[in-house]
């Protein structure tokens, strides 16, 4: 299939909600309840093939083949290791994730806060699966990838050593829910050692498909504990943890018990009353479900003994279980950094929290038509991807006290930690956001050009450019239109994104660019109107039968071209000619007349000058960024997705068009759009039969 067919399938899929929690996608086409059937009627336990019980699926360097932390695993079920193996014991909870012999803490902080809500959980960790009713050696998770969700099918082999599990663990040890959830998450990266290091928010994103912010807390702006409570206030997550200065400072403990390089949850937000005064408290936990905080607030520290008895009793504070309370004074004082993931309004169900509003586009930065780089590249930027979003009613109780709009913006490339283990890295990314000029208010159907965007100061944009997976950042602006530009730093650097944005009340968004239309002029010549010297032209090249066949008008478009100095072409395919005749050829017979011919000539002396108009470096040739322009010029209006094709199609590896390809292009645009005037019913769309569309498309 084609990757234009396959574009299309996936845009019906979505259309029937495939890619959503409910119909999550099945992973390497995996589906699980026929797998589990299978087995069940063979009563054979599941061996899952794509992700075999074997080292290949442990790591690639220091969980390697040849690694010794690799040497002495054995992967063994459940019931291999205890005598009463339970999926989940007494529900889900943050005991449930200590960890193993992995670097993923920020992958279990991420899990911990999960735990926090029973609905969320449960759109990952399907609850209907066990160790004794149907059991068939078969699980499966469901996590959110680049904006759909897939469902990864795992067997329930794990990878111990002697007899115990060499990752991730239950405090509980005959409960397995969360080393099973690991083992799905390291299928879907290839291995478990693509989990080592990374980010709480990444975790956060694959298992809500929400959006994240990064606070450096050395910086903090001055409402942020008020974000806070707003966050867990929305259901949002959030982890926290402390920067290193070298390799010897990972899971180093100071003298206070905290751990630097480890990820942290945050799981609470209080103002509490000590000796009248208000203090604020943070509630934070250590995944290992032990070494918690020793400084002041922590469990059975004094301060605890001048806090009313009210408050007091809200606030769980005692328990040895990894998590503690700490001033908020303290944690910006002790910890580096924060990280927030708001949720999707399709993620929560409770009533008790507010809702996001959301909206989420995909979008490709393709070398030659959408890649323009940032606004250094005055030539290009203006081609990339634009997004439109009309912002209209302010927040209420706004954590700062000022009016606005709060959005959060997020900007997701594809595909990084898959490719970790091929050396691939990350493109330099960012946004900028420019108010819409009121000339254009109110409309979708436009794409902004330099004219505009070298000539406006934008109103906001990301911190700057990053190599990060995805960069985000949160904005109160103006009631008013905003257009939001994505793009790598530097041009011609392909990629694929989503972009994501998230606002307090609802605001209308979507792709900013043009309709597609076509300006075609109707042909009014007659013998009459055919100059002395084009007849003589075409009589040179016509055969006897005084007509132009597909070879005599290649010949003739070759010897025109070559009398030319000021334009570069690699002569007119045979394939164009074709296309020429097919568009212009009147009576039917496959050739061209001298109207015909005549009219071709009047076409291509316009494309000629457009042509010359858009070549601004007088190469002979024109740059792909500038078709978009060019076709406007000749009377045809395209999208992105359709500009895409065609400078695939028509444009060579140094991205420059040639004056032969240009004119294919516009001959081809010009038939397929009067094809489908002639078979569309003013529905907007055609239904053809087989020999239609045979005659079409051969």
């Amino acid at each position: 299939m084609s990757s234009t067919a396959k574009f299309l399938a996936k845009r019906q899929d979505r259309d029937k909600g495939i890619g959503t929690n409910k119909k999550a996608i099945p992973f390497h086409k995996q589906d699980y309840q026929s797998l589990k059937r299978q087995c069940l009627e063979r009563r054979t336990l599941f061996c899952d093939w794509t992700f075999p019980a074997g080292s290949e699926s442990l790591g690639y360097n220091k969980l390697g083949p040849y690694s010794p932390n690799a040497q002495g695993v054995e992967w063994k079920r459940p019931k291999e290791l205890c005598a009463n193996p339970q999926f989940i014991v007494d529900g889900a909870d943050r005991t449930d994730i200590c960890q193993g012999d992995l670097g993923d803490c920020w992958l279990l902080a991420a899990i911990a806060s999960l735990t926090l809500n029973h609905n969320v959980l449960c759109r990952v960790v399907p609850p209907d699966q066990s160790f004794s009713d149907g059991y068939a050696g078969i699980f499966h998770f469901k996590f959110w990838q680049y904006g759909e969700w897939v469902d990864v099918v795992i067997d329930d082999r794990l990878p111990t050593r002697y007899g115990r599990l060499l990752f991730v663990r239950s405090a509980e040890r005959s409960e397995f829910w969360s080393a099973l959830l690991e083992k799905a998450y390291a299928k879907l990266h290839g291995s478990y050692e693509a989990l080592t290091c990374g980010k709480v928010t990444e975790g956060f994103k694959d298992f809500t498909g929400g959006i994240a912010e990064d606070y450096e807390l050395s910086k903090a702006p001055p409402h942020l504990f008020k974000i806070i409570q707003k966050a867990l206030w929305l259901g949002s997550l959030l982890g926290c943890s402390i920067d290193t200065t070298s390799a010897n400072e990972i899971e180093a403990m100071n003298n206070l018990n905290l751990v630097k390089g480890h990820a942290y949850s945050v799981t609470g937000a209080e103002e509490v009353h000590y000796r009248g005064r208000p203090v604020q408290l943070v509630r934070l936990r250590n995944p290992w479900g032990q070494k918690e905080w020793k400084g002041a607030w922590s469990d059975n520290s004094s301060e605890w003994n001048y806090v009313r008895l009210d408050e007091k009793a809200k606030l769980n504070y005692s328990a040895e279980d990894g998590e503690f309370w700490m001033a908020y004074s303290d944690f910006v004082r002790h910890f580096s950094r924060l990280e927030i993931c708001n949720l999707t309004p399709d993620t929560l169900t409770s009533e008790e929290v507010r809702h996001w509003n959301y909206c989420q586009f995909d979008g490709n930065w393709i070398v030659g038509s959408t890649a323009g780089g940032c606004i250094k590249n005055r030539a290009t930027f203006s081609s990339n991807p634009q997004f439109v979003i009309k912002l209209e009613d302010v927040d209420d109780d706004p954590y700062d006290g000022e009016d606005g709009c709060t959005l959060l913006v997020g900007l997701m490339q594809k595909y990084g930690r898959k490719e970790k283990r091929t050396g691939r890295s990350l493109n330099h990314i960012g946004f900028v956001i420019y108010k819409v000029p009121d000339e254009y208010k109110g409309r979708s159907n436009v794409h902004l050009g330099s004219d505009v965007l070298l000539y406006k100061h934008s109103v906001a944009c990301s911190r700057g450019f990053f190599n990060q997976r995805e960069i985000s950042k949160r904005f109160k602006l103006p009631p008013g239109e905003y257009v939001i530009i994505p793009s790598t730093h530097d041009p011609n650097l392909k990629g694929s994104f989503i972009l994501r944005v998230f606002t307090e009340k609802k605001a209308a968004a979507s792709p900013l660019d043009v309709n597609i239309t076509a300006n075609i002029q109707k042909d009014r010549i007659s013998d009459n109107n055919v100059d002395i010297r084009y007849k003589q032209l075409f009589m040179q090249f016509a055969g006897n039968d005084s007509e132009l066949s597909v070879v005599e008008l290649q010949q003739m478009l070759k010897n025109f071209v070559a009398k030319r100095t000021d334009i570069k072409s690699d002569g007119f395919s045979r394939e164009t000619c074709h296309h020429i005749i097919s568009l212009l050829d009147k009576d039917g017979n496959g050739k061209l007349g001298l109207v015909e011919f005549y009219t071709l000539w009047i076409k291509i002396q316009k494309y000629l000058e457009i042509f010359k108009k858009s070549d601004a470096d007088k190469s002979g040739t024109m740059s792909s960024y500038e078709m978009r322009d060019a076709l406007k010029y000749a009377g045809f209006q395209v999208n992105g997705e359709i500009l895409q094709v065609i400078i695939s199609r028509y444009a060579n590896k140094h991205q420059a068009i040639y004056f032969d390809n240009f004119v294919g292009c516009l001959i081809h645009l010009e038939m397929r759009f009067k094809q489908f005037q002639f078979f569309n019913k003013n529905t907007g769309k055609i239904e053809l039969d087989i020999q239609e569309w045979l005659c079409l498309t051969l």
